[in-house]
């Protein structure tokens, strides 16, 4: 076999001859030369166009399918913290609510409500037929209009049950301080407000209390809260108490055994303040009770019979 050779550099061609087994195998070389390259080239351009965009759109669900588990891992950080802020305001409205249970107790306790009438320890009874309404169709409620509403609620029961509170505080101490009931515990009414005979010398004198006769020793009680402002001897009086109560009223216990409060004291409505006696310008043992409003005199059989 003759294997011819042209070369540019050399300027001619050069010829060479190859015995039977070299020209076999040279063939056989350029021959598997020629089927890999067009194997390669059938491989690459002879792939299914199906397959080629069957790839592509698997990479394009994974990139969404990555995306949307990004978008479930926010909206799971987002619901968590929204779940938080909830139970926070749940836990600041049940606070509010056992609060305000604890005041309408002590309302009712102040009011002298009968017990069971206002029971916070139970849910408010509700009931009744209902008529459904026609075409209504339950509605997913939104959570923090339903808080903030509940809130707006709780918080104006709040302020009207304060408003209450006070009132009936200042009723309670209106009660405490103004002069109301007898002030001893037993005895009875020897000598009434106004004009009578003197008991000494029988000529007509006004009395400007009113006596409560009983035995020596008895304990003699305040008929309301106030201040000891008079604990000593004075003149007719004997031993004597005064209490001043503020808003003008002031009483006075006289003809005492022994006084038990001093100047200055605070004492309560039902406290015992002195022992009946029969001191200074008096004829047997007894109380002399008098009530003064704005310095005058009036009838204490009215703030008794209370």
């Amino acid at each position: 076999m003759n294997v011819i050779v042209f070369s540019k550099r050399m300027g001619r061609a050069q010829q060479f001859e190859l015995n039977r087994a070299y020209a076999l195998a040279f063939i056989g070389l350029i021959t598997a030369a020629v089927m890999s390259v067009a194997f390669l080239a059938g491989t690459y351009f002879g792939r299914n166009p199906v397959e080629l965009e069957s790839t592509a759109q698997v990479l394009q669900w994974s990139q969404e399918l990555e995306a949307q588990r990004a978008q479930v891992t926010e909206s799971r950080r987002a619901l968590r913290e929204r779940m938080d802020a909830l139970a926070r305001r749940v836990g600041q409205m049940s606070a509010e609510v056992i609060r305000l249970e604890a005041l309408g107790r002590r309302l009712t306790e102040m009011a002298g409500l009968e017990e069971g009438e206002f029971n916070f320890d139970e849910p408010p009874a509700q009931g009744g037929p209902e008529t459904v309404v026609e075409g209504a169709v339950a509605v997913s409620p939104d959570l923090n209009l339903m808080l903030n509403n509940l809130s707006r609620q709780i918080a104006d029961r709040d302020r009207q049950l304060g408003v209450l509170e006070t009132l009936l505080s200042s009723r309670s101490l209106s009660e405490q301080i103004v002069p109301g009931g007898r002030p001893v515990t037993s005895g009875w009414i020897s000598s009434y407000f106004g004009t009578r005979p003197d008991p000494f010398s029988g000529r007509k004198a006004f009395h400007r209390g009113i006596d409560f006769a009983g035995q020596k020793g008895a304990q003699v009680m305040a008929v309301a809260a106030g201040v000891v402002t008079w604990s000593r001897e004075r003149y007719g009086f004997g031993r004597m108490v005064e209490i001043n109560h503020g808003n003008g009223y002031v009483t006075r216990y006289a003809h005492n055994q022994e006084n038990l409060v001093q100047v200055g004291e605070t004492v309560q409505k039902g406290q015992a303040i002195a022992l009946m006696g029969s001191s200074g310008r008096s004829t047997g043992p007894h109380l002399h009770f008098e009530v003064l409003k704005d310095g005058r005199p009036v009838n204490p059989i009215t703030f008794v019979k209370r």
